[in-house]
C-alpha cells in the first residue's frame, strides 16, 4: 500500500473512486466517517468509466454506472444520518480511453484537482481494470500525483481473483474450435487434401488436442462468457481486415524496394512514440503486430497504450501519425462508429523522440562552443 496519511482533508472533501465489488458497501461508511470529522464533510463519489458507447462495446455502461453511482449516494446519506453532509457522484474518463493504471490515476487527479480535494479513499477490492491487477501501481501514482490515499479498514479480507472460474460448454466449445483450428494451420491443413488417412489422423490428433488444450484452459483463458453475437460481428470484421493488411503491406514493399534501388538511399530512422486509442489488450496486440508486420515499421515496446515504433522512412512515420491501421482495427474490434475518431496527429498523441539529424547538430554545437571556450 503506497505512503498515506490517516488525515482528512482539511476542506472536508473526500473523493471515493466507485465500482463493483463486495466491499463497496463499506467503503462508503468508511468514507462517510472519514468525511464528518471535518467542519464541512462533502463527499465526491467518482466512477471511471473505462468505455464509451460505440459499436459492439460498452453499450449498456452508462446505464449501469449511473444506477451503481445512485445506490452509492443513497448509502452514503444513510450513514450519514441527522448529519448534513454534501455528495456528489460523477462518471470520469467517458471521452477518453481508459487502460493503464496511470490512465485512471490521471482522471481521478484531474478531478480532485477541478474540486480541490487532496484525501482520496479507496475500496480495497476496486478493480478498475476488470480482472486486471491495478489497484495498487493507481494508488502509487494517486500519491505520486500529490494526493493522500488511504484504503478504506473493512471487515471481510480482500478477495483477489481466482485462476479459474465458472466454465460451460460455450467456453469449451470456442476455445476447442479455435485450438483445433489452429493446430490444423500448423500442420498446413493437411485434413483438406483429399487423403483419407491424412483426413482421419489430422481429424483424431486434432481433436484429441484442443480437447485437451480446451479442457485445462477454458476455465482460465476466457475471463466471462463469451457473447457468440458479438464475436460473430468481429470475426466477420477481421475477415475484412486481413486484405486491408496485406494491402498495406504491399504499399510498403513497394517503398522499401523504391529505397533499396534510389542511389541515394533515402531513408530517415526515428524512434516515435504513439498513443493508440483502444482499450483493449487483444485490440492493442492486434494493432502493434500489424504495424511491425509492414515493411518500415517496427514495434519496440508498448507500456499501457504508447506503442514505441521505428520508422525507417517518411512515409511510414506519416502513415504511423495518420492512423489508419489504428482505425482499421478499431473497426475490426468495436464496429463502423468506433472508427471515426481524430488521428494520433490530431489528438497530439504521436511524436518523434528520436531524431539524428538533430542529435548531430546539437553535438556539433556543444563541440563548437567546447572550442570556443579553449
Amino acid at each position: 500500500m503506497p505512503d498515506a496519511t490517516s488525515e482528512t482533508d482539511a476542506s472536508g472533501a473526500v473523493l471515493v473512486p466507485v465500482g463493483q465489488s463486495v466491499t463497496l458497501r463499506q467503503t462508503v461508511g468508511y468514507a462517510v466517517d472519514a468525511a464528518l470529522e471535518a467542519d464541512d464533510p462533502r463527499l465526491h463519489f467518482v466512477a471511471p468509466v473505462a468505455w464509451h458507447d460505440i459499436g459492439d462495446v460498452g453499450a449498456d455502461v452508462y446505464d449501469e454506472t449511473e444506477d451503481l453511482l445512485e445506490r452509492v449516494e443513497v448509502w452514503a446519506r444513510e450513514d450519514a444520518g441527522d448529519t448534513s453532509i454534501t455528495v456528489e457522484t460523477a462518471l470520469i474518463g467517458t471521452d477518453e480511453y481508459l487502460f493503464s493504471p496511470d490512465d485512471y490515476a490521471r482522471v481521478i487527479a484531474e478531478y480532485a484537482a477541478d474540486h480541490g480535494i487532496s484525501e482520496v479513499v479507496v475500496d480495497p477490492e476496486f478493480s478498475p481494470g476488470g480482472n486486471v491487477p491495478l489497484l495498487r501501481p493507481m494508488e502509487v501514482d494517486l500519491v505520486r500525483r500529490g494526493l493522500s490515499v488511504q484504503e478504506a479498514s473493512v471487515d471481510r479480507q480482500t478477495r483477489r481473483a481466482r485462476l479459474t472460474r465458472a466454465g460451460g460448454l460455450l467456453q469449451f466449445g470456442l476455445l476447442f474450435g479455435v485450438a483445433f483450428a489452429f493446430y490444423q494451420l500448423l500442420g498446413g491443413f493437411k485434413i483438406a487434401s483429399g487423403d483419407s488417412y491424412y483426413f482421419y489422423y489430422e481429424l483424431v490428433t486434432g481433436a484429441v488436442s484442443a480437447g485437451i488444450v480446451a479442457g485445462a484452459l477454458h476455465r482460465i483463458s476466457l475471463s466471462s462468457r463469451p457473447n457468440v453475437p458479438r464475436i460473430f460481428r468481429q470475426g466477420l470484421r477481421l475477415v475484412l481486415y486481413v486484405p486491408y493488411l496485406l494491402y498495406e503491406i504491399i504499399v510498403a514493399n513497394i517503398a522499401i524496394t523504391y529505397i533499396i534501388l534510389h542511389p541515394k538511399m533515402p531513408i530517415e530512422p526515428r524512434m516515435t512514440r504513439v498513443r493508440a486509442a483502444v482499450g483493449d489488450s487483444t485490440a492493442l496486440t492486434t494493432l502493434a503486430n500489424s504495424i511491425t508486420l509492414t515493411p518500415g515499421t517496427l514495434t519496440v515496446q508498448s507500456e499501457g497504450q504508447d506503442l514505441y515504433v521505428h520508422a525507417l522512412f517518411e512515409s511510414a512515420r506519416e502513415g504511423l501519425f495518420d492512423g489508419a491501421l489504428e482505425r482499421a482495427v478499431r473497426f475490426a474490434f468495436y464496429g463502423r462508429s468506433s472508427a471515426a475518431i481524430a488521428t494520433p496527429r490530431e489528438r497530439d498523441d504521436c511524436e518523434i523522440l528520436q531524431n539524428p539529424d538533430e542529435e548531430e547538430e546539437t553535438e556539433a554545437e556543444a563541440n563548437a562552443a567546447e572550442e570556443g571556450g579553449n
